[in-house]
């Protein structure tokens, strides 16, 4: 499994499974043919509701854990220094485990720096090898990034070849910090699936569209998870080490390129009232 080194040593995988949005009844099936098709990597949060699942398809696996990457988020309602501190010992049961890879906050909302504050010190006890944040706008990052004693590992946040964050990855890369991508097929969106530019890539290498696109988030260094309940699609999806994409498509897919949002703008005033909503 091809991994990247984070800022602090820790060696991660570079595609892992996500289960956003995957049932807390579903949670452990699919987690479980994940890590059966190779997946070493597993992203989940507290917000999904199934860090359960998570764990006891980890625990079932037979698998090593130190061959495991498990990565959760505290969500905003569990924000400040003494609730996130708690959260990070429930998200470390709920797993069964005695310690979380990479822990981030989720949302750049409500009190992060007391959450932060969390994380660093969990880091320091050993109950989290990495940490870092998500949703993390540059502001937002070169914000947290400047005065909290542990700068990011990682930022994880929409990346895929509709919104694909160029500039915002080269200010993480001047921390040193990895950006992960949430969404790396867009979610169907944009009528991605249909897409010319990536069906005539894809056709060259006998690739369908979703591996020239995870593909291409790859050769830039990106980290990905993306999510399927199928187990054909999850070995598809991590069917993507055999090729290479020339440097002529990667500047095609570049030009897909919309530097927007398919889902929600973190600046727009809705979308903040719709996440306080959220507590």
């Amino acid at each position: 499994m091809k991994t990247v080194r984070l800022n602090n040593g820790v060696e991660m995988p570079q595609i892992g499974y996500g289960v956003y949005q995957v049932s807390p009844s579903e949670c452990e099936r699919c987690v479980s043919n994940a890590l059966e098709c190779g997946y070493r990597m597993i992203d989940t949060a507290q917000a999904y509701h199934n860090e359960e699942g998570v764990g006891k398809a980890v625990k079932n696996s037979g698998i090593k854990r130190n061959e495991i990457f498990i990565v959760s988020k505290v969500w905003i309602s569990n924000y400040g220094y003494e609730n996130a501190r708690k959260s990070i010992d429930e998200s470390l049961k709920k797993l069964q485990t005695d310690y979380i890879d990479l822990m981030l906050l989720h949302q750049p909302f409500c009190d992060r720096y007391g959450a932060y504050r969390a994380l660093e010190e969990a880091y320091k006890e050993g109950k989290l090898r990495a940490i870092g944040v998500s949703n993390f706008y540059p502001d937002h990052f070169i914000d947290i990034a400047s005065n909290m004693e542990i700068i990011p590992a990682v930022n994880q946040v929409e990346t895929h070849v509709f919104n694909q964050q160029i500039e915002a990855q080269k200010i993480m890369e001047e921390f040193g910090t990895r950006i992960m991508s949430w969404g790396p097929l867009a979610e169907g969106r944009n009528n991605f699936f249909n897409n010319t530019i990536l069906a005539n890539i894809g056709a060259k290498y006998g690739k369908s569209i979703a591996q020239v696109a995870l593909r291409w988030l790859i050769q830039r260094g990106v980290i990905i998870i993306p999510k399927s309940t199928h187990i054909e699609r999850m070995k598809e999806n991590i069917d993507i080490f055999d090729f290479s994409l020339s440097q002529e498509d990667m500047e095609n897919i570049a030009k897909l390129d919309t530097g927007k949002s398919l889902f929600f703008d973190h600046h727009d005033a809705d979308t903040v009232r719709m996440f306080m909503g959220w507590r």
